[in-house]
């Protein structure tokens, strides 16, 4: 079993280059990221005591154009995994034809023990630390695990100040009032939600009242389920770190989602503890049992969708994984070792690089927004990502159905390295 998210994206590389046309000196290069900066940030709490962060910013590879990837604030952040996550960037940027490589940021801190303001300053330190590396024309960066909105407000800011003026292209993933697009926060689970879609379709499978587990109730996870749930699929379970609930008949989605907004945990919801301004009376649905994260993943479903950190598809459970198909909205769920037996079981699994590619080709459309100093309808947004996303998926089933490749991850990281190593070859080596 590969524990190390970036051996682990090496392995899925190596899985799939005696399938790809490239060059095996390119395809050497492309294992390696072009940089790494390490950062030491100390900062000057709200409690008047200073502490002292870490933090990442991996660019991995630019032969396609400027880097793209998100910043994440979590305790588990470390180098190797900021790396993996930006050459899975690459790979994705890549797959959905976007004129980006890839990048990651991330800070090593748990969000919950800071205030907001603590969280503004830990940001604008963290941008300081990296702004040497960013740029709208360099890297631009995005919300991630435990960012938002606001967090790429105060980091837009930072940068604005050292330039002189505004810059709203360094990031994505901003305010509207501040040069955001429309349908940025839910790109992401809209994208899983239409991948989703495309599969059954792919299939011959009827969406209408499938069993979906969603392991993960943040903003990717919460979106896809109501996306999924509106376009009539059944969503009998969901997650978060406080537990999970399940329902066969279903869970009331929308009562969960009001819940989980106002602050609320699963473990409160399952409880009968309904915040939003709802009770336990107003929700449609009886009330979910709980159960644990673990026997979230081992549910007899139609589609099991993880959607929260990496590495939790593996070896040690997935003989026990009973999902007919699994779609990847989160990073790197699924170790290599667990992707064998799964392909030897024929299920078929979205690799992450296609299924939650959503949010940078939203992040894209607000990129090139920006630039031009115009902003499009949501309507024109979400069909754009509809249209781009759609096309990926084609893409890898085609590739997927022409070559007799093993699986779907195969297929489109066959596509994503030929792509990135035929920039390579016309790009050459400087000097």
């Amino acid at each position: 079993m590969v524990d190390d998210p970036f051996e682990n994206m090496l392995a899925q590389m190596d899985r799939a280059e005696e399938y790809a046309d490239v060059d095996h000196g390119v395809f050497e290069r492309l294992k390696h990221p072009e940089r790494t900066l390490k950062v030491t940030l100390p900062v000057e709490l709200e409690s008047g005591e200073v502490e002292v962060f870490e933090g990442y910013r991996c660019q991995f590879d630019s032969a396609r154009g400027p880097f793209k990837g998100g910043v994440r604030f979590h305790p588990s952040v470390t180098q190797r995994e900021v790396e993996a996550l930006a050459g899975w960037m690459t790979w994705k940027t890549a797959l959905v034809d976007l004129p980006y490589g890839g990048a990651k940021g991330g800070v090593i801190c748990e969000p919950k023990d800071l205030t907001e303001r603590d969280l503004e300053r830990l940001t604008r330190r963290y941008t300081e630390g990296i702004r040497r590396m960013i740029g709208p024309e360099v890297d631009v960066p995005a919300p991630d695990m435990n960012t938002n909105p606001q967090t790429m407000a105060w980091m837009m800011d930072t940068y604005s100040m050292y330039e002189g003026y505004s810059v709203p292209q360094v990031v994505t993933g901003k305010p509207l009032e501040i040069g955001g697009t429309p349908g940025r926060v839910e790109a992401t689970g809209r994208g899983v939600s239409l991948v989703t879609e495309r599969l059954f379709e792919y299939l011959d499978r009827d969406l209408s009242d499938a069993t979906v587990a969603v392991q993960g109730f943040g903003n990717v996870g919460s979106n896809a389920a109501r996306l999924l749930d509106e376009a009539g699929a059944n969503v009998v379970a969901t997650s978060d770190v406080s537990g999970a609930a399940y329902d066969p008949d279903g869970l009331d989605v929308a009562a969960l989602g009001a819940h989980v907004d106002a602050g609320g945990l699963i473990e409160e919801y399952v409880a009968g503890e309904i915040r939003g301004g709802a009770s336990a009376a107003d929700s449609r649905w009886d009330d979910p049992d709980a159960i644990t994260n673990a026997e979230l993943l081992t549910l007899d479903v139609d589609v099991l969708i993880p959607a929260a950190v990496e590495g939790v598809i593996t070896a040690d459970n997935v003989d026990d994984l009973r999902a007919s198909a699994i779609v990847e909205a989160a990073n790197g769920p699924t170790t290599v070792a667990a992707d064998e037996v799964l392909t030897e079981r024929d299920v078929q699994v979205v690799p992450d690089i296609l299924a939650n590619a959503g949010g940078v080709i939203v992040s894209y459309l607000e990129w090139v927004q920006n630039a031009q100093e115009f902003s499009w309808p949501l309507e024109t947004v979400n069909a754009e990502l509809e249209r781009r996303i759609g096309t990926a998926f084609d893409e890898t089933i085609e590739q997927y159905d022409a070559k007799g490749l093993p699986d779907l991850r195969t297929a489109a990281y066959t596509l994503a390295l030929e792509r990135t190593a035929t920039a390579h070859e016309y790009r050459g080596l400087f000097p």
